[in-house]
């Protein structure tokens, strides 16, 4: 069983008004590598557990996008397994797609959080009420995110902010036993 410590005050409050986790998928749902095939196809590597982790976030009620800036069909068939609607794949423009994805939700800048990696996430996290940084992202995200993850992208980091997101409003052990029936 993991032992989440109760958040400080402050983050407390930020966590429990996230209503929206949206996330860049490029080192953070994966490692950041890019494998391209001789006919140019792209694979990339999806962590399990990040999986499930957006799974219980969303059967709790609460919703989950991507934003970033590569397009890949391996990012489409991924939101599609995962039952993710909000997806914007070619982004030049963080901000801005935040924002639409923001008014077509009726939820607010403080409603949100982001993971991001890397300096285009650097704008979205500074905005957000929630801005998070995965464990090996660069060191100006690093700096400006209110939480930093103990684990690196595409290595269970969006499971670890799942988490925190849930246990900060006492639903982790809800969403846990949810999976294991109440054995855990």
């Amino acid at each position: 069983m993991t032992t989440i410590p109760a958040p400080a005050d402050d983050l407390g409050r930020r966590l429990v008004r996230v209503e929206l986790l949206l996330l860049d998928v490029d080192g953070v749902l994966t490692d950041g590598g890019v494998t391209l095939g001789d006919a140019g196809q792209e694979s990339k590597t999806f962590h399990i557990r990040d999986g499930l982790g957006l799974r219980l976030w969303q059967r709790a009620g609460f919703r989950a996008g991507f934003v970033t800036g590569r397009s890949s069909r391996a990012v489409e068939q991924r939101a599609a397994e995962l039952g993710i609607a909000i997806l914007r794949q070619g982004v030049t423009d963080k901000v801005a797609a935040v924002a639409g994805i923001l008014s077509e939700c009726g939820l607010s800048w403080e409603q949100t959080a982001f993971v991001g990696d890397d300096l285009p996430d650097l704008p979205v996290v500074c905005r957000c009420g929630l801005g998070v940084a995965v464990a090996d992202a660069c060191a100006e995200l690093q700096a400006a995110a209110t939480i930093v993850t103990s684990r690196p992208g595409g290595r269970g980091a969006v499971r670890e902010v799942v988490e925190r997101l849930l246990a900060a409003r006492g639903a982790w052990q809800a969403a846990v036993a949810g999976v294991t029936g109440g054995i855990a």
